[in-house]
């Protein structure tokens, strides 16, 4: 077909590349897969292929020590990481769809700043020392293609505004109104994710347990340690990517309720 014949001369990849935001979107879905996959996981009591080697024993052999209670806190920690996964992956849809496509730029900036807790929370491994192999492929994956998603859709407003732009709130809010109470509640819970998901990844990196789920688990460090030595490592991993997720879910939730302007 000549030129005359179709005006639309973009290459096939440009074309599904577009403004970026396609690729931010899949960023997005992926999360949500990667997230019903763990929910998946974890209701099925299963161990990943790695996991198993690393630990040397499948899920279904760990559960003969303390009444299934060290699986069932495993998978606790992996539902809820599950979770965070698909609240993150959920808002980021949302963000591409909306405020980004209006050339809103606290939208990149809240996108941009979420990308880097999320993905750089993968280096929390090592503060326990255990490399999560397909975490790690996830992340090669999806970063290129996050960063690439980012750096194309900058182009959508000329000069990219600087991140003061999440200073400003969306509009005038009467905090004593009930929509201006709602708001501030929600306001203080996404502020709660963050520090609470700090927290969960500070813990994970170092002492890994608080004494609430050692009582629950009914051992000793040492105990566990009896188990084998590569237990401890791989719940700690499971607690730093928990806290990391709910961190930076926390962070998008945060600015997605202070800059943008309600709708439906």
């Amino acid at each position: 077909m000549t030129p005359e014949h179709n005006s639309d001369q973009r290459g096939f990849l440009a074309a599904l590349i577009g403004d970026g935001r396609p690729l931010l979107a899949l960023t997005g879905v992926s999360l949500i897969g990667s997230g019903l996959f763990a929910f998946f996981l974890a209701a099925t009591r299963h161990f990943l292929p790695h996991d198993v080697a690393y630990l040397g024993m499948t899920a279904q052999q760990l559960c003969e020590a303390q009444q299934c209670r060290i699986v069932h806190f495993m998978m606790h920690d992996r539902v809820s990481f599950g979770g965070a996964l698909v609240g993150v992956g959920v808002l980021y849809l949302w963000l591409v769809e909306f405020p980004l496509q209006a050339r809103e730029a606290w939208a990149w900036w809240t996108l941009a700043i979420s990308g880097c807790v999320g993905f750089g929370s993968f280096l929390m491994y090592l503060g326990y020392g255990y490399l999560d192999t397909w975490h790690g492929a996830a992340t090669l994956v999806l970063l290129p293609m996050f960063l690439l998603g980012l750096a194309k859709s900058a182009k959508l407003f000329g000069p990219l505004p600087s991140p003061r732009v999440l200073l400003r709130p969306a509009g005038p809010t009467v905090w004593k109104s009930i929509d201006g109470v709602g708001r501030a509640l929600l306001l203080i819970t996404a502020s709660c994710l963050i520090l609470g998901g700090l927290i969960i990844g500070t813990v994970g990196m170092t002492a890994v347990f608080v004494p609430q789920d050692l009582e629950y688990l009914e051992v000793t460090r040492a105990d566990l340690d009896a188990i084998s030595p590569r237990l401890i490592p791989l719940i700690a991993h499971d607690r730093a990517g928990f806290g990391g997720g709910v961190c930076c879910c926390g962070i998008t939730m945060l600015c997605c309720l202070y800059c943008g302007a309600p709708s439906r």
